[in-house]
């Protein structure tokens, strides 16, 4: 087992090599570590800017460019699911505590509606822009318009790398290992399991990464079935699919766990399994919310373990970012948010929400990364 492990790390460390693609020019090396490295250097690159900024902020005094209400456009491919319904929130929050506000632009799941959408903004003379997963085919022309107008970009978990750009993401690799190594744990690296996942959006691809590197080196681990998809009602259409899953598999110990690398995916088969009476079979997750704390503490819940960062605290430090590059400050072109494993355990047995999590879980959320000291003036400014 131990050796196993040792193996996948090595085998890891590869892999993110391989994915340097992802990453600006100005990121080619490859990280050392497996998994934690991404984030490790994006931290570092924030954490120079930030002690430049102090440096340079010295009174703290206001920029005059963001000293002013200013409209922000988000563009988001969906905004399905509690995750995008907190990650909304915490755009709306910090953009009002900065004296602005943000036009949000759903492009339920159409891609070329998105780039409408970017396009939109662009025509209406924003002051900035902020985007939600989506893809560079599609958005890539509109970014680089952008730029060349003077509107500055910020995305999220996307495979947008336009020079000038600031791309943040979860860290997905770190989300993906996190979960799959507490499964491995869980059921002594041998078992079957199930896997939800679908195609075309840039963290599950990154996730699916991590998760066939992971199959490679547990070769007593079999995948009995795969199933997936990203719709209105992806949680409901994951319960159908895995409902016919459990229908092949009748027999108690036929499945083991189901690895569900997004919190719609794992909602939607854990309600499966409880209506079914399997609750033998573990799902691990990825992604968290209030439902989702409520769903995995409920008695007997099959869903037990997730890797997560705060939705919220996701958009804030986006919005963050965003303001830094309209007062005229560097920032870094690509930032990682360090993901927590949440293991119901962990948790104490009355109910818990999203804001008590940091209580019981080490490292939770960052709300000073992407913060210069003019924002703390520019926030009571405007009464926050």
């Amino acid at each position: 087992m131990k050796k196993g492990l040792i193996l996948l790390l090595l085998s890891l460390t590869l892999i993110l090599a391989a994915c340097t693609d992802q990453q600006p020019a100005s990121q080619e090396e490859a990280p050392e570590e497996a998994v934690a490295e991404e984030s490790t250097e994006a931290a570092e690159e924030t954490e120079e800017a930030s002690t430049e900024q102090t440096s340079q902020a010295g009174d703290a005094e206001i920029p005059a460019a963001v000293d002013k209400p200013l409209k922000i456009a988000a563009i988001m491919e969906f905004s399905t699911g509690t995750f995008a319904s907190q990650y909304v929130s915490g755009l709306e929050a910090q953009v009002e505590k900065f004296g602005g506000e943000v036009q949000i632009y759903n492009a339920n799941n159409d891609l070329s509606q998105m780039a409408n959408h970017l396009q939109t903004a662009i025509n209406q003379g924003v002051d900035g822009i902020l985007i939600d997963h989506g893809r560079a085919e599609a958005l890539n022309q509109g970014v680089e318009e952008a730029l060349e107008k003077g509107i500055p970009v910020v995305t999220f978990d996307n495979d947008i790398t336009v020079d000038g750009v600031t791309a943040i993401s979860q860290d997905d690799y770190s989300l993906a290992w996190g979960t799959l190594k507490q499964m491995a744990q869980d059921i002594d690296g041998e078992g079957n399991i199930v896997y939800v996942w679908a195609g075309g959006f840039t963290p599950l691809e990154r996730r699916n990464v991590i998760y066939e590197a992971f199959l490679e080196h547990y070769p007593n681990v079999s995948e009995v079935a795969r199933f997936g998809s990203v719709s209105n009602n992806t949680a409901l259409d994951s319960q159908n699919q895995m409902e016919a899953v459990l229908k092949k598999y009748p027999e108690e110990g036929s499945i083991d766990a189901v690895f569900a690398p997004y919190d719609e995916f794992a909602k939607g088969v854990t309600r499966a399994i409880q209506q079914a009476g399997r609750d033998e079979i573990k799902v691990y997750g990825i992604d968290l919310s209030d439902e989702d704390l409520q769903i995995m503490q409920e008695e007997n819940s099959p869903w037990v373990t997730t890797a997560a960062t705060d939705p919220a605290e996701v958009a804030g430090v986006q919005v963050r970012f965003l303001y830094q590059k309209i007062a005229g400050e560097e920032t870094p072109s690509i930032y990682a948010l360090d993901p927590s494993v949440v293991n119901v355990s962990d948790l104490p047995d009355e109910p818990v929400t999203m804001a008590d999590v940091g209580q019981h879980i080490e490292g939770w959320g960052s709300p000073n990364a992407a913060r210069s000291p003019w924002m703390d003036a520019l926030e009571a400014k405007n009464g926050q």
